[in-house]
């Protein structure tokens, strides 16, 4: 289905060289960020509130495209969408890929840390 990688190795070297000192801040914040990301959109679909699990989803997906998560990116999209237009069963399914995804993501940038 989704032939992107999991982290985009060139994205974050770029980050790496621009952040420098801060790319560990960075890679963290987005982690912390993401977690909570996370348990917004299980909190608004326990709510059954499209809106809130949309806009969730779409600043998920900004910030993970920015950090060079493209395959969480179209997973958050692909959630984002769902959310528009009600599909909340697809919502639910979706959403343990998309944690799936995002654990898989952790772990690489972790790992990118300790390099």
């Amino acid at each position: 289905m989704n032939n992107k990688p999991h982290l985009d190795e060139e994205a974050l070297a770029e980050l790496r060289d621009v952040m420098e000192d801060e790319f560990g801040i960075l890679i963290q914040t987005y982690i912390s960020d993401s977690r909570e990301r996370i348990q917004a959109l299980h909190q608004a679909l326990s709510d059954n509130d499209q809106d809130a699990f949309a806009k969730t989803a779409h600043s998920f997906k900004g910030s993970s495209i920015n950090i060079g998560a493209a395959r969480l990116g179209d997973l958050c999209l692909e959630a984002e969408k769902a959310g528009r237009e009600g599909r909340l069963d697809d919502v639910r399914k979706l959403l343990p890929e998309l944690e799936s995804e995002f654990a898989t993501v952790r772990h690489l940038m972790e790992d990118s840390l300790l390099a």
